[in-house]
């Protein structure tokens, strides 16, 4: 037997990180995929796996060593076998509206649930995730961690779902980029002249994948350490404890006429949705959804966005930094609906020069492929003439996938309109099934998914090993913030001023213009405003608290999770007031706009005395 070097594998962007445990010791027979060291870096600790099967015969590092790629770990003396796939360090993985479900009546979190199952005595699996989106694959990974046995079922090549394949993630490479080539525009006034930017697109989409690759590797890695199987295919429930995955391969969703059945004790069902398509769009390659939109093909003269939306706006900006001219086709009376009007308004006007026709309250009413492109015809109030367009991206919602996975074979109940009916512990009308994420309403984002996903996997861990804390895990999140990551941003959470209005609230508001910010005028960025409202009823004796907030300025998703902390917290104008936020910054216009609200503020004129 010869002595083989075991190396520390592809470990990301990291030059050097630290041993923090030894998990084996000289003697010891490991085996491949076994873990030998936990390595932390400032982001996260990772489980270094052995490339080889054997006895260790020389530990080459100690605790507190920094190590790299391609280190010695130790010496096995053992068979040469091939080495597994790289480790890479793991990274967060992020994340657009469409018809509300009707959720069940939310029932109280029981301190110990207890649920009639008939499981087979013998399953493959305690839990089956149907699906490897953000929510799916966040379920898998807890369930595993709190020591159950997983199967994912994912019908794509790599987990991550829309969300870090075709949707929130390389949409923010594709913004980013648009970002930086829109703010350079503005520096000739500042002393400092770019040349004109000259757009490679054949890079801009190696950029984008490169970005979805290095976290679809993450995820992979992640599932391996956690040993999480990961069945490719299409599931469909076949019984109350089966579900059958007929496989697919290659790059998309071709089947390849395998089957395979699963038995399992619980399932989660977290299988999403999909975009919705118009009956009357044709069927042309200038006809595209938001995947489509983010193939990134070709830059269009003149483009139309069917809905004015966050997905539409969001992919219209990109476009229109890369050079097309921008319609867009709305059937509210106005953009971004669910956002502050007053933010909207602020959007809007800094976005005006994209636009040659913003046309609310009208509708598409017919389309057809044309040699010039694809001709559309419109009808409401401002509906003009039909148009001729290179491009149309159709962003009028999403649909969840619940009629998709044979749920009534299960006795799972299944909405009209596709959504699955839950409780607030996630549970079906099927006690021992769970679902999560888009399939179970709005609003259809990723950070609400993994959080619903949390809570699944951990009420069935505490049902199964009877954790009675686990098994009373409940969602009960108060607000969930919303981010259009345009130019400016758009971010809010929580009740907006048309809304409290609508349910009899008053008010109070405290705005913040960005104006009056230091480190906004600096920036040349001074457009955007921080809005707060707190609760203004009789019985709030003047100290209500916040209810809502929301922000219009460059990074303003990065600062509104403040604004929902504050909403959990039952925090009033006082608190967030009070609260010492660091000069000169973005995020003090939160502090600032509390103030307002209390009648504090100093770096505003002084409020007219009552």
């Amino acid at each position: 037997m010869a002595l083989i070097d075991v190396q520390v594998p592809d470990i990301g962007d990291f030059d050097e990180v630290s041993v923090i445990e030894l998990l084996v010791n000289v003697g010891d027979t490991v085996a491949v995929d076994q873990s030998l060291i936990t390595v932390e870096s400032d982001k996260a600790s990772i489980e270094i796996p052995s490339s080889h099967a054997g006895v260790v015969k020389a530990l080459n590092v100690k605790l507190g060593d920094k190590v790299s790629k391609g280190v010695v770990i130790m010496q096995v003396e053992g068979a040469q076998v091939e080495a597994p796939a790289a480790v890479t360090a793991p990274a967060a993985a992020t994340a657009p509206s469409a018809p509300s479900a009707s959720p069940a009546t939310p029932q109280a979190a029981r301190a110990a649930p207890a649920v009639a199952v008939n499981a087979p005595s013998n399953t493959d699996c305690d839990v089956l995730v149907l699906g490897g989106g953000p929510g799916g694959y966040s379920a898998a990974f807890r369930a595993a961690d709190l020591g159950l046995k997983v199967i994912l079922v994912e019908r794509y090549a790599t987990i991550g779902g829309v969300c870090l394949n075709v949707g929130c993630i390389p949409s923010k490479a594709l913004l980013h980029v648009a970002s930086v080539m829109d703010e350079v525009k503005h520096f000739a006034d500042l002393g400092v002249t770019f040349a004109a930017p000259k757009v490679d697109i054949n890079k801009l989409r190696t950029h984008k994948e490169s970005v979805i690759g290095k976290l679809t590797g993450v995820l992979a890695a992640m599932a391996k350490m956690r040993k999480v199987d990961i069945l490719r295919g299409f599931g469909q429930f076949t019984g109350p404890h089966e579900i059958e995955v007929a496989a697919t391969s290659g790059t998309g969703q071709a089947l390849t006429g395998e089957k395979r059945r699963i038995t399992f004790k619980r399932a989660i069902i977290a299988a999403g949705s999909q975009a919705v398509h118009l009956p009357f769009m044709p069927n042309d390659e200038r006809v595209v959804d938001s995947t489509g939109a983010l193939a990134l093909k070709s830059v269009p003269k003149r483009m139309l966005i069917l809905g004015g939306g966050i997905i539409g706006l969001e992919m219209g900006t990109v476009y229109s930094t890369l050079g097309a001219r921008l319609d867009v086709v709305e059937m509210m009376d106005g953009l971004m609906q669910g956002a502050d009007r007053d933010l909207v308004k602020i959007w809007q006007k800094m976005n005006a020069p994209r636009f040659d026709n913003i046309m609310l309250k009208t509708k598409t009413v017919g389309a057809k492929a044309t040699a010039k492109g694809i001709e559309v015809s419109f009808e409401g109030e401002g509906a003009p003439a039909p148009q001729t367009y290179d491009l149309v991206l159709q962003a009028v919602g999403r649909s969840p996938n619940g009629k998709k996975i044979g749920a009534d074979a299960a006795g799972v109940a299944v909405t009209e309109r596709g959504f699955i009916d839950v409780d607030i512990q996630m549970r079906t009308n099927v006690g021992h099934i769970f679902a999560i994420g888009d399939i179970v309403g709005q609003p259809m984002l990723a950070h609400k998914a993994v959080h619903e996903a949390h809570v699944a996997a951990e009420v069935i861990a505490g049902e199964l090993q009877g954790n009675a804390d686990l098994a009373a895990a409940a969602f009960n999140a108060r607000v969930i913030p919303s981010v259009a990551y345009t130019d400016p941003e758009v971010a809010w959470v929580g009740l907006t001023e048309d809304q409290a209005k609508a349910q009899g609230i008053k008010v109070k508001k405290g705005l913040f213009p960005w104006s009056a910010s230091g480190r906004a005028i600096a920036n040349g960025r001074d457009e955007g405003v921080t809005k707060l409202l707190f609760d203004d009823s009789p019985e709030a004796h003047g100290h209500g608290k916040i209810l809502g907030g929301g922000m219009v300025g460059t990074h303003a998703g990065d600062m509104i999770g403040e604004v929902a902390l504050a909403i959990e917290m039952g925090a009033d104008a006082v608190d967030i007031g009070k609260t010492i936020h660091p000069h000169p910054t973005l995020g003090e216009s939160i502090g600032m706009a509390a103030e307002v609200a209390h009648g504090s503020c100093t770096d505003l004129p002084p409020a007219k005395r009552k």
